[in-house]
């Protein structure tokens, strides 16, 4: 994709502060971070969103946060957890699939919010996709 920043970044065209890369994903730092070692995970071949991914590259995308990046958050930031988030197409700023890593502290502002009325609707249209 010619104008996606993240395949930019990938090609070395556009610069990042790239924490772990293999041949199949890269992960750098979030220009706009939520907390401090707000990493970003993304795909090296051009994927716009989860229905795009298969499920041999999430899993390793799953091993290498497990075993490397995670492990190296609680050792060099000492955060006290870890939230992964992504989003497909409402929300996804950047058409590129992308992980977010975000390292979560006892006192961290990240606060999602939700609407309770919606939640009980979500509620209704599960149980009857379940029965």
């Amino acid at each position: 994709m010619n104008d996606c920043i993240f395949c930019k970044i990938i090609q070395g065209e556009m610069p990042s502060y790239t924490v772990y890369e293999d041949d199949d994903l890269k992960v750098f730092m979030n220009i706009n971070p939520s907390t401090n070692g707000h990493l970003l995970l993304i795909p090296k071949k051009h994927l716009t969103t989860l229905l795009d991914v298969d499920k041999e590259w999430m899993g390793h995308a799953l091993e290498v946060i497990q075993t490397k990046l995670y492990p190296l958050l609680k050792e060099k930031l000492h955060c006290d957890g870890l939230t992964l988030s992504q989003n497909n197409f409402y929300g996804q700023e950047v058409k590129h699939f992308h992980i977010h890593l975000t390292p979560r502290y006892e006192h961290d502002l990240v606060d999602y919010q939700y609407n309770e009325e919606m939640l009980n609707e979500v509620e209704t249209v599960f149980h009857t996709l379940v029965e």
